[in-house]
């Protein structure tokens, strides 16, 4: 058996937002994460998009594993018409408007120089917890 996927959560100076992050999936209100498409390589993007199905390591800033999560679904969606699925997944409800905002807010942080507009793919990756890491 090869290694497991993981999925990082946070970044360097993200204010605690990482770490909310990882307790959100492993409560069960974070179900979906995404990403902008342009920020992969073909080879990631073929790879990402292979993902159903798969287990992943959800790992925190620090590199430390928190969860497992298996991943249930994988499709690109615009960020102008982002899938329900996504947005309820993030945690916003029914909310588009708010999805928007809050991943403007992150991205600028941390995808700087990317424009930002409707048009934007997003790979989209809907999960559930399998299990929380054991401290």
């Amino acid at each position: 058996m090869g290694s497991m996927r993981t999925m990082e959560f946070g970044w360097d100076g993200d204010g605690g937002v990482g770490e909310m992050l990882v307790r959100q999936i492993i409560d069960g209100s974070k179900t979906a994460t995404c990403a902008f498409s342009v920020t992969y390589s073909d080879e990631e993007l073929a790879e990402a998009m292979t993902g159903a199905g798969e287990l992943y390591a959800v790992l925190d800033n620090d590199g430390k594993r928190r969860a497992t999560i298996k991943v249930t679904d994988v499709f690109l969606c615009s960020f102008g018409d982002p899938d329900p699925r996504l947005v309820a997944g993030e945690g916003d409800g029914d909310d588009t408007a708010k999805f928007r905002d809050d991943h403007r807010i992150a991205w600028a942080a941390t995808v700087p120089g990317i424009e930002l507009t409707d048009d934007q793919l997003l790979v989209v990756e809907i999960f559930e917890l399998a299990e929380e890491a054991r401290p």
